[in-house]
This record gives C-alpha cells, sequence and structure tokens, in this order.
C-alpha cells in the first residue's frame, strides 16, 4: 500500500499569554454636586475591539468598554476601560481567525473589563454598576453583515 505524502498541518494552538488594563479612565464632571440628586440614571455602553499582531503567531486583542451615566442631561461618570489580552494563535484556517479575534478573545477579556468597570463606578462613590453580558458572537456577525453590505452598496456605485 502506498500512502498519499501530504504535509502534516499543525494541530491549532490558542493560549493565553497575558491580560492586562491597557488604559483606564473614570470622570465624575459633575461631583459632589451630582450626588445629591435623585438616583434615577440612564446608562449608555460602547464596545469596540481592535486586533494587533505583535509577533509570530501572537495577537493582542483590546477592548475598549465605555460607560457613560447621566441624569438628565448632567453626566454622573464617564468610565472607560481598555482591556488588553495577548493571544497565541496558530494552526487555525484563515475563515476562524475572524471569529476568533472579534468574538472569542473579546469574550474572555469582557469579565475582566466589566470587573474593572465596576470598582470604578464603586470607587466613585456611585451605586454598583453591573454590566449584562454580552453576546460577541452575535455582534460580530452583525458587524460582517454590515460589511458585506456597505461592499455591496459600493459595488453598485461603480
Amino acid at each position: 500500500m502506498t500512502e498519499n505524502a501530504q504535509p502534516e498541518q499543525a494541530a491549532p494552538e490558542f493560549a493565553l499569554q497575558r491580560i492586562y488594563i491597557k488604559d483606564v479612565s473614570f470622570e465624575t464632571p459633575n461631583s459632589p454636586v451630582i450626588f445629591n440628586e435623585n438616583w434615577d440614571p440612564e446608562s449608555n455602553l460602547n464596545l469596540n475591539s481592535d486586533v494587533k499582531k505583535v509577533g509570530d503567531n501572537l495577537y493582542e486583542v483590546v477592548l475598549s468598554v465605555t460607560v457613560t451615566t447621566k441624569l438628565g442631561e448632567k453626566t454622573a461618570y464617564l468610565a472607560e476601560v481598555q482591556q488588553a489580552g495577548v493571544f497565541h494563535i496558530t494552526g487555525f484556517p484563515d475563515a476562524e481567525m475572524g471569529p476568533m479575534m472579534g468574538a472569542y478573545c473579546p469574550n474572555i477579556l469582557f469579565p475582566y473589563a466589566r470587573e474593572a468597570i465596576s470598582d470604578l463606578v464603586s470607587k466613585g462613590s456611585f451605586p454598583q454598576l453591573l454590566l449584562a453580558p454580552v453576546n460577541f458572537d452575535a455582534l460580530y456577525a452583525q458587524h460582517m453583515q454590515e460589511q458585506q453590505g456597505q461592499a455591496q452598496q459600493q459595488a453598485k456605485s461603480h
């Protein structure tokens, strides 16, 4: 019997190398006056992620989480955390790299960012803020659909 001579493909590897806060900001522009107001806030959550190759099969993923909380027109606080991680990723097909960077890695980073935001808010003397879990898989899929729609629009306009 003859064997097919095919090069062995390395097994996919995924390893978390490091998790760290890259940047943090907390602002309370209307303190201490805001503490006397009736606490019925409206919060806005903004998420963003960025990926940078930092070495052979090493990627830095930065998840930016910004929470703006207002009482009426007054900003009670603005909390922003850039939670980063360095991931060793190799052996995955190109089609899987996008979802890994855009959904899987942010999923790993989000609990750390959520804890940092909660700590900042508490240390600012505001009631505890618990951010709900985020479905990064759905956000990534939505982002990809939006990009496809934009590409189709550009193709039609040319």
